[in-house]
C-alpha cells in the first residue's frame, strides 16, 4: 500500500515538473569546468555523438523544424525502430556557405541553421536515420566559453546574450576561436524564469 502511494506521489510530482519544464534525470554531455569569470564558464567537452539536421529557415522556424525531424529519429524513425532517450541540450548554430570564387575560404552569411541532439553516452552504435536529412556525426572535442541565461529563447534574447558574452570575454585570458552557437535545455512550455539557455563559442587560451 505504501509503495503504491509513494509511486502515485512520485508520478504527480514528475507530472507537475514536466508542466513547468523542470528537467528530471535528463542526460547532458559531460564536461570539465576549467575556469569561471563572473557569469562566463570555460568548459572542455570530449568528443560526443550527435544526430543533426540542416534547416533553411529563420532562427525560430529552423529550431522547430529541426527539433521535429530529430525527435522523429529518436522516437523510432530509424533502421532499428529504436527509441533513444532524450538528452539536453538541443544545439542550434548558423551555417555558412563558402564562396566558390575567387577565394573559397571567405564565408558569407546564409544557409540556415544546424540543429543537433546529443546522443546518450552509452549509445556506441546509433541506428541509421530513416530521414536522409538527419545524419549521425561525431562532434570533436572542444573548449567553449558559455554564458547561461533564463527567459525567452527568441532571436532578440539570443542576440542579447551573444553580445554580452562577446563583451565580457575580452577581460579573460580566453579568445574567440569560432562562431557562437546556442544550447536550449528545456521544452517550449517551460516557464521563462525557469528556462536554462546558454550561448557558447569555441575559445583558446591567449599566449
Amino acid at each position: 500500500m505504501l509503495q503504491k502511494l509513494a509511486a502515485g506521489v512520485s508520478a504527480v510530482v514528475l507530472g507537475a515538473c514536466s508542466v513547468v519544464g523542470v528537467r528530471s534525470g535528463t542526460e547532458e554531455p559531460a564536461f570539465e569546468s576549467l575556469a569561471r569569470f563572473g557569469d562566463i564558464e570555460i568548459r572542455r567537452y570530449a568528443p560526443r555523438l550527435a544526430a543533426e539536421t540542416m534547416v533553411e529557415a529563420d532562427e525560430t522556424a529552423s529550431r522547430n523544424e529541426g527539433f521535429n525531424r530529430l525527435a522523429r529519429y529518436i522516437f523510432g524513425g530509424n533502421s532499428g525502430e529504436q527509441r533513444i532517450a532524450m538528452t539536453a541540450p538541443v544545439a542550434q548554430e548558423p551555417t555558412r556557405i563558402a564562396m566558390t570564387a575567387p577565394v573559397a575560404q571567405l564565408p558569407q552569411a546564409g544557409g540556415g541553421f544546424r540543429i543537433r541532439f546529443f546522443l546518450p553516452a552509452a549509445l556506441r552504435t546509433p541506428p541509421v536515420p530513416l530521414d536522409d536529412r538527419v545524419r549521425i556525426v561525431t562532434v570533436p572535442a572542444e573548449t567553449v566559453a558559455v554564458l547561461r541565461y533564463a527567459g525567452s529563447t527568441g532571436p532578440e534574447a539570443v542576440a542579447a546574450a551573444r553580445r554580452r558574452l562577446f563583451a565580457e570575454l575580452p577581460a579573460t585570458r580566453w579568445r574567440v576561436a569560432g562562431e557562437p552557437f546556442s544550447w536550449f535545455y528545456d521544452p517550449p512550455w517551460t516557464l521563462p524564469p525557469l528556462r536554462r539557455n546558454e550561448i557558447a563559442v569555441a575559445v583558446q587560451a591567449a599566449d
